[in-house]
């Protein structure tokens, strides 16, 4: 129940992508039948990506995940039109690619502006409305969180950007391959994806770079993806790329999501109710079809998923302190929870393998988690004092 984290790679990913690891060897580069062959795979994989974005293939730039995309979008575009401008616009609740490489920039003194959120995690246009400067050059608001689930209104937030004449870029890293998505009718000028997000290969994504954008390349080197990535493209990975994107827009198409959406609604309803002082945290039904982030109070978070773990179920907490920091995560804390609450935080996001026997097992296993850690907390017997 951590597929937020990464999905598995689907077999039939892993089918296409193998020949290209001993058989069909050959570099894309190259001219002869081998590299030509190699090549092909390429071409292939990027009319897919575009065919489910709704892209042009021309439009289409490979990249080694989400994290260079959104790092090559910010800073390629600061970059490029610093002449124009030095002020781009974000959010507080933004992925970390997208708010370090902001953070660079203002060092480098270009001026970012963090906007609030409100309580569900939504961006309201009109603040993106009034933060908008003759110097704004781009905004960077991503389609939907990746710890809270909520689901931005970009279509909104770009009509606003494009009466300005400004560059809009959205990381799409959690929504590509789960929610339909056409950047047209979005209205955005730069997509950032990753394949292990939607059952392709760890190491490999993409951005989505509309025709005509003034950007500076990221990564210096050779002319591969016509002179916008240098480094020799990595055929498998790409190769697998295409073959998930085209899966999943099989899934779309045949309205799978609706089924992950039904397990997503029976543990919410099912936790909420079995546990108490227990909060959603993200927009209720604006959300991804498989995120279900909750908030228990009087307990922490790592103390849960080391529990969990123990009973075979993988999940993610909004305490960073996993990751050596003791740090609340900025996302719930930009949506007004306070820190000793944000701490208490656990991330559940399902994928199309999940079935309704395992919603069930974690229904059933972790209210009584949830005691067990409660009766440890300094906090225990005066919960009705602290609210």
């Amino acid at each position: 129940m951590d597929h937020a984290a990464t999905t598995s790679t689907d077999v039939e990913v892993v089918k296409v992508m193998e020949p290209y690891f001993t058989l069909k060897y050959g570099n894309p580069n190259s001219i002869h039948s081998f590299g030509q062959e190699a090549r092909k795979a390429v071409e292939e994989a990027r009319e897919k990506i575009a065919h489910l974005i709704g892209a042009n293939p021309s439009e289409i730039v490979f990249t080694a995940g989400g994290t260079e995309a959104d790092n090559y979008a910010i800073k390629g575009i600061a970059w490029a039109n610093q002449k124009k401008g030095n002020h781009i616009i974000t959010s507080k609740i933004e992925h970390h690619a997208v708010l370090h490489s902001c953070q660079f920039l203002e060092k480098q003194g270009f001026r970012i502006t963090y906007l609030p959120v409100d309580k569900y995690g939504l961006i309201d246009s009109e603040d993106v409305k009034k933060a908008i400067t003759g110097k704004t050059i781009l905004v960077t608001i991503m389609h939907a969180n990746n710890e809270i689930g909520t689901i931005e209104p970009i279509k909104e937030i770009s009509k606003v950007v494009k009466k300005a004449g400004v560059y809009f870029h959205t990381d799409s890293v959690q929504t590509t391959g789960h929610i339909p998505i056409d950047v047209n009718d979005l209205g955005v000028d730069m997509l950032s994806m990753s394949g292990h997000k939607f059952y392709g290969p760890n190491g490999v994504g993409a951005l989505y770079l509309r025709k005509g954008t003034r950007i500076v390349n990221l990564i210096g080197g050779g002319a591969q993806e016509k002179n916008r990535r240098a480094g020799t493209e990595n055929v498998a990975g790409i190769a697998g790329l295409g073959k998930a994107a085209e899966l999943a827009e099989k899934r779309l198409v045949q309205g799978k999501e609706v089924e992950v959406i039904k397990l997503r609604d029976k543990l919410i309803k099912g936790i909420t109710e079995k546990i108490d002082h227990t909060y959603l945290n993200g927009h209720p039904t604006k959300r991804l079809p498989g995120n279900a982030n909750f908030c228990f109070e009087f307990i922490e978070g790592e103390s849960m998923l080391l529990s969990l773990d123990m009973e075979g179920v993988a999940a993610s907490s909004g305490s960073a302190c996993t990751s050596g920091s003791l740090t609340a995560s900025h996302v719930l804390l930009a949506i007004g929870l306070p820190p000793e609450i944000a701490h208490g935080s656990l991330r559940l996001t399902l994928g199309k393998d999940n079935t309704e026997e395992e919603i069930d097992y974690a229904i059933d296993i972790l209210p009584g988690i949830i005691e067990k850690l409660r009766a440890l907390s300094p906090f225990q017997g005066n919960w009705e004092g602290l609210n």
